[in-house]
């Protein structure tokens, strides 16, 4: 059987491949997503969704009250005034990322991405017969808006930006992100806004690069912030004929985002956010931790403002991950984030804090 190049081309995750190698005991501070179990709210409206018989297709874009909810959410939170029209409702975030780089991406055509960057950024630019073009971050793990020009060609098509980021915690300024969107404007290019980790910001302030300029397609999805990875609901948000164009690929591709996932989804984002705040304030007791479990080692880091990710360098990060996952602890190689993490590791402090304090002496034998 023979199979199309752009796909051969393209490997298995290196978060994925971190996991092989682990024994029995091992600590995974590898895997990114909250530890924590779906509220009960969620869990009920789920639940009652099926005893309704709510379990058939809904429409391409999402129900209409959710999409009125995330418009909602979207006026309230971030001060984005998306109809709810201009909302599509898909399965996970990483549905959401494909449809937006497919929709204006050609064969040949550029997607520029911030080095290092979340695995999957690169990976779908190739499958989409685009080309991942590497913005080297700034000493701070900030994206700026001058590396950015540097690499604008005729060919460039897209920008992504994520911040909070991942594998950083890094979190953009109000400016950074204003002066990126500006650029997205100048070149009319689209500038792909990921911010799944918006409700995870422990120095800083999260802010839409969409407030700035019409050439963005906003992404994000209930996964992180409601502890709902499994759920596999995302949505994103786009003005004028960017939503269409997406909707095209969605509707052949996906059909609609699960129903069930869709009800439960409603209820976490239009009820109490409670769970939220908790998640927040337990992640900076951990990331505290963590940080000032690695500089008792001496080793050298940027305390993350966001997400739940630290990016640590420790010389060789290749050597060491596989060090320590010998020694039962699952980290991730920078190198799985692009070049300029090949001094680095990930580590997730989405984990119990007993995880944490244990992994810690575990490392300290390697750092």
């Amino acid at each position: 059987m023979k199979f199309a190049c752009h796909v051969e081309e393209i490997d298995i995750s290196g978060i994925r491949k971190s996991f092989e190698g682990a024994g029995p005991g091992a600590i995974n501070l590898g895997l990114g997503q909250p530890d924590f179990d779906t509220p009960d709210h969620i869990k009920r409206a789920a639940i009652e969704a099926i005893e309704e018989g709510f379990t058939g297709y809904t429409m391409n874009l999402g129900t209409a009250e959710l999409r009125a909810a995330l418009a909602e959410k979207f006026r309230r939170e971030n001060g984005l005034d998306y109809a709810p029209s201009e909302i599509m409702v898909t399965s996970g975030a990483s549905e959401a990322l494909f449809l937006a780089i497919a929709a204006v991406v050609e064969k040949g055509d550029e997607v520029l991405i911030g080095d290092p960057g979340f695995v999957s950024y690169s990976a779908i630019a190739r499958v989409t017969h685009g080309r991942a073009v590497s913005v080297p971050m700034d000493g701070r793990f900030h994206l700026t808006a001058e590396a950015v020009a540097e690499r604008v060609t005729p060919r460039t098509r897209a920008l992504i930006v994520n911040s909070p980021n991942n594998p950083t915690g890094s979190v953009q300024t109000r400016e950074e992100l204003r002066a990126l969107a500006e650029l997205a404007e100048d070149h009319d290019f689209a500038l792909i806004s990921d911010e799944v980790y918006e409700q995870f910001i422990y120095e800083g302030e999260h802010a839409s690069p969409a407030l700035y300029s019409e050439n963005v397609i906003t992404i994000n999805a209930v996964s992180k912030t409601y502890a709902m990875t499994g759920w596999r609901l995302g949505y994103l948000a786009a003005r004028g004929e960017a939503l269409e164009n997406m909707l095209k690929i969605h509707q052949y591709v996906q059909a609609c985002a699960s129903s069930i996932s869709q009800r439960a989804a409603l209820a976490a984002v239009s009820g109490p956010q409670d769970c939220v705040r908790m998640m927040r304030e337990e992640f900076r007791r951990r990331r505290d931790v963590l940080v000032e479990g690695l500089r008792s080692m001496g080793v050298e880091m940027e305390k993350p403002a966001g997400a739940f990710y630290a990016f640590p360098r420790v010389g060789d990060g290749n050597d060491v991950a596989t060090r320590l996952i010998k020694k039962g602890v699952v980290v991730v190689p920078g190198t799985a984030f692009g070049s300029v993490g090949r001094e680095h590791i990930r580590i997730s402090y989405a984990a119990s804090m007993e995880d944490i304090k244990t992994a810690l002496e575990r490392m300290r034998e390697i750092l």
